[in-house]
């Protein structure tokens, strides 16, 4: 039996493809910085920036899963059907983050010696998590997220509920949900925990009721949320930075304001990086010109784009260190994206950003092939996964 929770809509929504796209583009800024060997931020301005325009990858991944469940949704109007889709793509994503996607990223498995627990296992766990909410109203699951989202720490308290005697096998499954302090499986790495993801991701798929309003309406609601998270940041951001006494050696005042918690992601990381995205939806809906096509091109395969930039990444690493070193060194990257490069062999920025914008041309074009490809043969289902 259909569903009328959501209201049908066909048409695509130009401003999610773009946003879309331009989050996979800065995404692979940070993966190229991985194999590169610098670190993750630091006082030097150009590797804090580096790393910090990065951040609004994952937020981004999340929100815009759960606004495309959401539009899915109105295109096919039956929310069973959109339920049973979530768990489809949520498992194959997870089966492919510990298989595919760990062989991409080192060119080998070895679950004994690292498991890691990455982007995509969390937004495979939390598409199924989410499939058990979309019979409920939209505004309901998105209210759903937000209370996730500002109440996350209350999950830390949850393996308290359990008795002593049994706490510690508890924990081994609930760190995957949210720290708790406890110890999990000796081999595996949890990056990216459910909670507050899933809230993220509840909150996109309430969004998605704002994507349907009228372009007027859609542009002044999106600056209004967009523009007071970021407000809200700022205030809440600045008391807490200037209320937290700061050693003689602490970076300054703004790298401390950016520098939010991303794991798991505390509420001023989200509202610092899901702000500016959800303003920039005006913006979006009516750019023009080669930049917003090109952002369309990828937007509309972001997961066929985040299969390819692994292995091409990593490849060029390889390629880089063979040219500038005269080795490979693949040992350096048995554990990525956790990289132990020497030093005295790490790359420079301006290399970084060579081989990030050669690698970023090649996806497109690439990309670009395979949207064409994927639209002109609708009869192949599969392709809906990538």
């Amino acid at each position: 039996m259909k569903s009328t929770a959501i209201p049908t809509n066909t048409g695509r929504i130009q401003s999610v493809d773009v946003l879309r796209g331009l989050i996979m583009v800065l995404m692979a800024i940070d993966h190229v910085r991985v194999y590169s060997g610098i670190p993750a931020g630091g006082p030097d301005p150009g590797i804090f920036f580096t790393r910090w325009i990065t951040h609004f990858c994952a937020p981004g991944f999340a929100f815009l899963a759960g606004t495309s469940a959401f539009l899915y949704g109105a295109k096919i109007g039956d929310t069973a059907k959109l339920a049973r889709f979530l768990v489809t793509r949520g498992i194959f994503l997870v089966v492919l983050e510990i298989t595919v996607i760990r062989f991409l990223w080192a060119f080998h498995v070895n679950f004994s010696e690292f498991f890691l627990a990455g982007v995509i296992w969390m937004l495979g766990w939390c598409m199924v998590l989410l499939a058990a909410f979309v019979r409920l109203k939209p505004q309901i699951v998105g209210w759903i997220g937000l209370g996730i989202i500002f109440l996350q720490q209350l999950f830390s308290y949850v393996p308290l509920m359990v008795p002593e005697s049994g706490r510690a096998a508890f924990g081994k499954i609930w760190e995957f949900v949210y720290p708790a302090g406890l110890e999990t499986f000796g081999s595996v790495s949890v990056l990216y925990v459910l909670v507050p993801w899933i809230g993220v991701m509840a909150a996109g798929y309430g969004f998605g009721l704002v994507l349907q309003l009228d372009a007027e309406r859609r542009r002044r609601i999106c600056l209004r949320i967009g523009l007071g998270a970021i407000v809200l940041f700022l205030v809440a951001g600045t008391i807490r930075t200037l209320t937290n006494p700061a050693p003689p050696e602490a970076p300054p005042f703004l790298f401390r304001l950016l520098n939010q918690n991303k794991y798991p992601a505390s509420q001023l990381f989200l509202l610092m990086t899901l702000g500016p995205l959800i303003a920039l939806i005006p913006y979006a809906d009516r750019m023009k010109g080669w930049l917003a096509t090109a952002l369309k091109t990828i937007g509309r395969v972001p997961f066929f784009y985040y299969l390819l930039h692994i292995p091409l990444i990593h490849i060029s690493a390889l390629a880089v260190q063979l040219i500038k070193d005269g080795g490979m060194h693949h040992d350096w990257f048995t554990y990525a994206p956790y990289t132990s490069i020497p030093e005295a062999f790490r790359w420079n920025l301006g290399l970084l950003y060579l081989v990030y914008a050669v690698d970023v041309a090649i996806l497109y074009f690439i990309c670009r092939w395979y949207a064409g490809y994927k639209a002109a043969h609708p009869e192949n289902r599969w392709l809906k996964f990538l």
